[in-house]
């Protein structure tokens, strides 16, 4: 017997605009582990990570009827998801100083608590902390490169700038990657080239987000 074929994210949010709670509940299962993801390396405290979930999935339920379909539904998820950061960051300096710079600061200033996902193996350790310790927008973009695979153009809808741009703050974002590995002793594994670099983030990958995968099935 023929398995029926997987309904896509456009179908899923149609039947969900026409009133089906339960192909609503589908979608939001199938990109559940891409929103924790995005939190899970650049906030403080599993807590945070649940809050900015939750308030993902209510500004989706709430604004859902705008999207207009001109990017996939997962881009326009996670940009959802990386503006409610940006806020989260920038309110926790409002009144107590100076106004956060997104593209200098990194999340290991930004909060003091550890990781909140982290791989077994030293070097998986490494690769998370090191991420943590660049400028939070080359931590972003990179991350959605190694975690989400997100093209040139998609990055570029994201982050509302020039595709060309988009490519050229990720090749600046791995070479910060590369020289924040080699500080502090993180890790003795080499990074002979990008193919290196990527193989390395697609180990991280499938080693430390089982369980968020398994939380969205």
């Amino acid at each position: 017997m023929c398995k029926p074929l997987m309904s896509t994210d456009q179908e899923l949010l149609a039947a969900w605009r026409a009133g089906d709670q339960t192909r609503g509940n589908d979608l939001f299962q199938r990109h559940f582990p891409a929103v924790h993801r995005y939190f899970a390396n650049k906030v403080g405290g599993e807590r945070d990570v649940e809050d900015l979930i939750q308030r993902t999935f209510l500004a989706v339920l709430e604004t859902h009827e705008r999207f207009a379909g001109n990017s996939t539904f997962k881009t326009w998820l996670l940009g959802i998801a990386h503006n409610l950061l940006c806020e989260h960051y920038r309110g926790q300096r409002r009144g107590g100083g100076p106004p956060v710079d997104l593209s200098e600061i990194s999340v290991r200033d930004l909060c003091a608590g550890p990781s909140t996902l982290l791989g077994q193996r030293r070097d998986q350790q490494a690769l998370l902390e090191a991420l943590r310790a660049i400028p939070f927008e080359a931590q972003v973009i990179l991350e959605l490169y190694f975690w989400e695979r997100a093209t040139g153009p998609e990055m570029a809808v994201l982050f509302g700038i020039p595709e060309n741009t988009a490519r050229s703050r990720l090749r600046k974002a791995k070479q910060l990657l590369v020289a924040a590995l080699g500080e502090g002793g993180l890790t003795k594994r080499a990074v002979a080239d990008d193919d290196d670099l990527e193989r390395w983030a697609a180990e991280v990958r499938a080693a430390a987000f089982s369980d968020a995968r398994a939380a969205g099935e």
